[in-house]
Formats: structure tokens, C-alpha cells, sequence
């Protein structure tokens, strides 16, 4: 294990710091747009756009790599998000924003494949699920570094956009100096998501939903707590407060899940993230507890969600399966912060928690119908919990339970016939 984390060194250094860099920047940018007065629906429609770039990178993103090379393509996405970085400062005008966020997207889909699959190279099968909870603490913990980075200077200057751009640059360094042999260009599966809804009804429409709740709750949380007049610091510290909840719940959460029907575990955690959620809306502050609770919820839905659709695919379609979800994911992504810009619109900053509250509380609605319509997986058939961050499709690469993988998978051959759902 400590020779394998050696090898890689170097690229789990360049994600941590790339992974603050975007962190910062993603909070940074709603307030200071809340600064210049935006209008919520436009800032909303920004934080879509990001989104938007992210599904595109992660389709052009394979093609650019096999062109150029994994390092000279992190070394072109990395100065394209550096510039758009740095041009948000010199330009503050909400179209151009909007653009720049788009691009950012593709960029960082891009640098995320790039390290992915390159720690999916040099990874050897038998540590790779401790490599994968690794990568997970350390994408968290950096993201949470991000947040609190925040509150080092004024969101109205140019230092924090300086300091995002130092971020990403420095991020290249680790990937443009290591000796680790080039990994084979990426694959891209196939996806086809009426097959996938037909293996796990549940496991898809959980995915859309914790798309829309997480996509509005990551983007327009800092917007929402400025709107209620709070100060940059308490940005900072709530948004490092819902990492945190996440990395101490989410582990917790999986193992229960995998000692009982996963689907009760993931109704139990919906409905207390709204409740979670409702009370905040409902209280009108943000105590740092709060935040703990509501990031602890939230954040392992998505992988319940991964890994109860994998308890019903066969063992060979995990990556087709995985990477189907992440698609379902992105695209939950970009309408969430859209349709909760416009609650908030015209409800005010805390209507984005009553947002959250009724998506969450329709996921576990749909859960209970579920549990009534199909029978549970054996406790012995259950797929591991695994801790999975929904990036890219390489990243599943690297998940031990796609070892499992036929030459043919046939969860997307249309001559089979669909498991019950």
C-alpha cells in the first residue's frame, strides 16, 4: 500500500491542489457576482453553465487527451482555466461569466480524466479500494481547504481570482514532472439509459435528484447566505462545515448499507437531509452543526444510489453502469441550480433549502414506492459501498468492483432480455 501511494504521490498532490483551487473559485465566484449585483436567476444560470461544460469536457474531453497526450492536454486545460480564472476579475459582466464558466467546466472534466486515469494505471488491483477512499478524503479535504481559503482576503478584490489561478498552474506541476509511464487512452463507454432505468428505477431517478439538489445546493449556497446578510467568513466556514459532515457520515452510512437493504438506509438518509434541510429554511440561520448534519446527508446519497444500482446490474456492467449514472448526475446538475435560482428569485435566499427539502423528500417518496414494488437483493449479492466522487467515467476505473468486467459486457446489449423492475 505505502509503495503504491509512493508511485502515485505526485498525482494525488496535484488533485488535492486542484481540487481547493476549484473549490475556491466556485464559491468565490457567486459572491462576488452577489457583490456586483447580479440577479439570482443569472447567477443561477452561471453555476448551470458550469455544469454544462463539465458533461461537454467529459465527451470531447477523451479525444483532446488521445490527440496530445495526457500532459501536454492537463498542461492546455489547465492554462485554459487558468485565464478564465483570471478573466473573471478583469471582466465582471454576467454574459462573458457565463461563458467563462462554461469553459471552466470543460477544462476542470478534462484535468479531473487526466489525473483519473492516470491513478487508474498505476494503481495494482489489490489496493484499489483503499486507493479509491484515499482519493475520496483527499478530493474532500482539499475542497474543504478551498472553502476555507475564503475568508483570507476580500471577495471584491482581485487576490482570491490570483489565488485560484496560482492553484490550478501550481496543479501542473506535480503531473508535468512525474516519471510514471503514460497511461493507454481513455475509453469512453457506451451508455444507454433506458437499459439502465430498467435495471435500477431507483438507482437512476436517485441520481438525477441528488444531481438537482447537490448542483443548486454547491453552486447558490454561498449566494444564499450572503443574501441573508451574513459575512464572507461564515461562507467559508459553513460550506468547509458541510465537507466535513460528509467525510465523517458518509463511510458510517455505507457500511449500515451494506448490512440491510440498502434502499431503507437511503430513504432514512433523504428524509433526514429534509428535515435536515426544511429546518434551516425554516429557522433562518446557519449554524455550523447544521451544515455538518446537512453535508453528512447529503453527500453519500449519490454513492447509495451507485451502489444499489450495482447491486441489481451484473458484475460485469459496473463501469457501464457507474458511468451511465454519472451522466444522470450531471445532467440533475445543470437543472438544479437553474430551478432553484428561480425560487429563490421570488422567495428569497432561503427558499434554496426548501428546494432541497422537496427534492430530497420526493427521492424518499420514490424510495418507499420502490420498497413496495420489488423485493430486496440478498444481503450476500449486495455490492460493496465504495466512497465514490461523481467526476468522471475514469474513476471507476480505478473501483475495485470493476474488476468484475467482462470483455463483452451485456447490461447494454439489446438482445437481452432487462432484469424486473
Amino acid at each position: 500500500m505505502l509503495s503504491t501511494v509512493a508511485n502515485i504521490s505526485a498525482l494525488l498532490v496535484s488533485i488535492a491542489i486542484l481540487v481547493a483551487g476549484n473549490g475556491l473559485q466556485n464559491s468565490l465566484i457567486a459572491v462576488r457576482a452577489n457583490l456586483e449585483a447580479f440577479p439570482t436567476l443569472v447567477i443561477g444560470v452561471m453555476v448551470t453553465g458550469y455544469y454544462v461544460g463539465f458533461m461537454a469536457g467529459a465527451v470531447v474531453g477523451p479525444r483532446i487527451i488521445m490527440r496530445a497526450g495526457h500532459i501536454r492536454a492537463f498542461a492546455a486545460f489547465a492554462a485554459i482555466a487558468t485565464a478564465a480564472a483570471l478573466t473573471h476579475a478583469l471582466v465582471v459582466q454576467p454574459a462573458t461569466w457565463m461563458a467563462l464558466r462554461v469553459i471552466s467546466g470543460i477544462c476542470f472534466a478534462g484535468l479531473y480524466m487526466v489525473i483519473e486515469s492516470w491513478l487508474n494505471e498505476r494503481t495494482p488491483n489489490e489496493t484499489r479500494g483503499k486507493i479509491l477512499s484515499l482519493y475520496r478524503i483527499i478530493e474532500l479535504s482539499a475542497m474543504t481547504s478551498g472553502q476555507l481559503l475564503l475568508t483570507t482576503a476580500d471577495p471584491a478584490g482581485f487576490t482570491l481570482f490570483s489565488l485560484v489561478s496560482i492553484l490550478i498552474c501550481l496543479a501542473l506541476v506535480p503531473v508535468a514532472l512525474t516519471k510514471a509511464s503514460v497511461p493507454p487512452p481513455i475509453q469512453t463507454p457506451k451508455v444507454r439509459l433506458g437499459k439502465l432505468f430498467r435495471i435500477s428505477p431507483l438507482g437512476v431517478v436517485g441520481c438525477f435528484v441528488v444531481g438537482i439538489a447537490n448542483g443548486a445546493f454547491w453552486g447558490l449556497a454561498p449566494l444564499s447566505i450572503r443574501i441573508a446578510g451574513l459575512s464572507v467568513d461564515v461562507v467559508g466556514y459553513f460550506m468547509s462545515a458541510c465537507i466535513i459532515g460528509g467525510v465523517l457520515f458518509q463511510w458510517p452510512i455505507g457500511m449500515l448499507s451494506d448490512r440491510m437493504d440498502r434502499r431503507t438506509v437511503l430513504v432514512a438518509t433523504c428524509v433526514l437531509a429534509t428535515v435536515s434541510s426544511a429546518a434551516m429554511s425554516l429557522a433562518g440561520s446557519f449554524p455550523l452543526a447544521a451544515g455538518l448534519i446537512y453535508g453528512g446527508l447529503t453527500l453519500p446519497i449519490y454513492t447509495l444510489c451507485v451502489a444499489h444500482t450495482n447491486d441489481y446490474a451484473d458484475p460485469g456492467d459496473f463501469v457501464e453502469a457507474s458511468s451511465g449514472l454519472i451522466l444522470v448526475y450531471s445532467i440533475g446538475a445543470v437543472v438544479g441550480p437553474a430551478a432553484s435560482s428561480v425560487a429563490m428569485d421570488h422567495l428569497g435566499g432561503w427558499a434554496l433549502f426548501g428546494f432541497t427539502a422537496v427534492v430530497t423528500g420526493g427521492l424518499a417518496a420514490f424510495g418507499i414506492v420502490r420498497m413496495l414494488w420489488r423485493a430486496p437483493v440478498p444481503l450476500e449479492e449486495q455490492a460493496e459501498f465504495l466512497a465514490v466522487p461523481p467526476t468522471t467515467p475514469a474513476v471507476y476505473e480505478l473501483d475495485p468492483r470493476a474488476d468484475a468486467e467482462d470483455p463483452e459486457p451485456d447490461l447494454f446489449d439489446d438482445d437481452d432480455p432487462a432484469r424486473p423492475v
